[in-house]
């Protein structure tokens, strides 16, 4: 199993992506910049993943499942409560299926912007985390699949972890 550390700086940092995108102006841009292929770094190693995962549809299950997990969980409510969910969870589908080199094209903001001010402290991030993981469990998506994702994810928290 991975370290609680990493998994949970895996999880938080695809969340709170989501999240605070939609709490802030986010229109898509024709072109990835570098900072958002940082935020959702293609690998094409992954692709076997992407199918494990469901493809896209799996992916749109998955991170339906996992913002239901984020506004129960107490720790993470307080991020989402007043965002466009709806905006949040396409953000969060397009980036983990970029990341697993799926079809689809990342068009959101790099995670600097996106979590600038939260005051996202190590608490929060590994709550998220959590929660992504409970949903993956959830999907039955084999824990070797979800520590592939996970690994993408955690050089997130450098960035996402933020005071106010």
């Amino acid at each position: 199993m991975l370290k609680h550390s990493v998994a949970t700086a895996l999880l938080a940092a695809g969340l709170l992506l989501g999240n605070h995108a939609a709490a802030q102006d986010t229109m898509a841009m024709p072109n990835q910049s570098a900072a958002m292929a940082a935020s959702a770094p293609r690998d094409p190693a992954l692709k076997p993943v992407f199918e494990e995962f469901g493809g896209k549809p799996g992916l749109v299950s998955l991170v339906n499942d996992f913002m239901d997990n984020l506004m129960a969980d107490p720790v993470t409510h307080p991020f989402f409560a007043n965002v466009d969910r709806e905006h949040v969870k396409k953000e969060l589908v397009d980036q983990f299926c970029v990341i697993l080199d799926g079809p689809c094209t990342y068009t959101g903001r790099d995670m600097a912007s996106v979590h600038k001010g939260m005051g996202v402290n190590r608490a929060d991030f590994n709550a998220l985390v959590e929660d992504l993981q409970k949903a993956m469990n959830q999907h039955k998506i084999p824990f070797r699949a979800q520590n592939k994702l996970l690994a993408k994810l955690a050089p997130m928290h450098k960035v996402i972890i933020t005071r106010k």
